[in-house]
């Protein structure tokens, strides 16, 4: 009787609750998009003049992908959920074509010693950030009707050695993440991960080990100084973007740290800008977007069917984000090895950007639809 009631009241409270989690959804989704097309101009003015003679190329290029992005959001909430769902296999073999051509010389196009990008008349398209949609979903539908270790792990090895061939470290790790959570929430034995999760720490550790370009940045971590100009500097640079911001920060449009010192100042490393220029104070409200919505999405995920489709997926993409935003926080903060991660909605990148937004707008059907059928449920019983 207890807990008739008690799911009675839940079923109460969350109802109320349900237009102000959608609201918050998006309220999140237009901040931090808006802040990071600031803070792409703000950070690669100076690099855009060096590339093209003006300053807002990549201004231009991060706006388009915005809008672009937002019509996919809508998309996204135009297409009912049983279709992505009965969809997601197809992704998912999509999505690992994608990465086995990018591998392909004549498909892919190597840059800075990794194959991860294809490029065609001036569009660069990253197809990790969309195996990483596709990933959630697929995981989300095949967990939520059986879980079997040797699928998992099956699938698990394929897509890690595909990265590892690009090599792609960071997105690797926010993968292993994502992947290694859902199953444990999907109902898979904690023993058996922790297990698996030692013999792959082991193994990543190997693999740094064997690499000279990852050894390099892991001794590069652990002691920026021995080569203060060469692989140390990107990290002192990004360093003493921190330094400078102090509290408040040296003002919108003052950096110094943007003029060429910082490489790729607007992709992975944008946030030592953020923090250089509004300072610990202002970057602390910018993590506090962050944090605000990333609770939406584990409130939403909490609200949903337990281990359904619905909820695994959403918890899915709180996992890959929450992976990949303390990833690239943490890299900014000196306090584990550059990965070359974006920060999702304020790194410039197209891919990165257009994904994103289409994942919050499915999150946001999904939340829809089942608050609708409950809805309707509701409705039928007290009739």
């Amino acid at each position: 009787m207890l807990r008739s009631a008690s799911r009675l009241i839940k079923k109460n409270v969350t109802g109320r609750f349900r237009p102000t989690l959608s609201l918050l959804l998006v309220g999140f989704t237009l901040l931090l998009s808006v802040l990071g097309l600031l803070f792409v101009f703000e950070a690669s003015s100076a690099e855009s003049y060096n590339l093209v003679g003006h300053q807002y190329y990549f201004l231009r290029q991060q706006a388009i992908s915005l809008f672009l992005g937002s019509g996919a959001f809508v998309v996204a909430l135009l297409l009912p959920t049983k279709f992505w769902a009965k969809t997601a296999q197809i992704w998912f073999g999509v999505g690992l074509v994608l990465l086995i051509l990018v591998l392909v010389p004549g498909f892919g196009v190597e840059l800075n010693g990794a194959r991860r990008w294809f490029a065609f008349q001036g569009v660069i398209f990253q197809p990790v950030e969309f195996f990483k949609l596709a990933l959630v979903l697929f995981s989300a539908v095949w967990m939520s009707r059986q879980l079997k270790l040797p699928t998992f792990l099956f699938l698990t090895a394929l897509f890690s050695l595909l990265l590892l061939l690009q090599p792609d470290m960071g997105s690797l790790l926010v993968l292993l993440w994502v992947i290694f959570g859902l199953f444990f929430l999907a109902g898979g034995k904690l023993l058996l991960l922790s297990g698996l999760g030692v013999l792959g720490v082991v193994g990543l550790l190997l693999l740094i080990v064997a690499s000279p370009y990852r050894a390099a940045r892991l001794q590069t971590y652990l002691d920026p100084n021995t080569d203060p100009l060469g692989s140390g500097f990107h990290v002192r640079q990004i360093t003493l973007a921190l330094a400078n911001g102090g509290w408040f920060g040296v003002g919108l449009g003052n950096s110094q740290q943007k003029y060429s010192y910082i490489p790729e100042v607007s992709s992975d490393s944008i946030f030592a800008i953020v923090a250089e220029e509004i300072g610990f104070v202002g970057a602390l409200v910018v993590i506090g977007l962050f944090v605000g919505y990333l609770i939406t999405l584990y409130r939403i995920a909490t609200l949903l069917p337990e281990r359904s489709f619905e909820q695994l997926f959403v918890l899915g993409v709180f996992l890959w984000m929450s992976g990949q935003i303390l990833l690239n926080l943490a890299a900014v903060a000196v306090l584990v090895p550059l990965t070359g991660l974006p920060l999702p909605f304020f790194s410039s990148g197209g891919t990165a950007l257009f994904t994103i937004l289409f994942t919050t707008g499915l999150v946001l059907k999904i939340f829809l639809d089942t608050s609708a059928r409950s809805a309707s449920s509701r409705k039928k019983v007290q009739s």
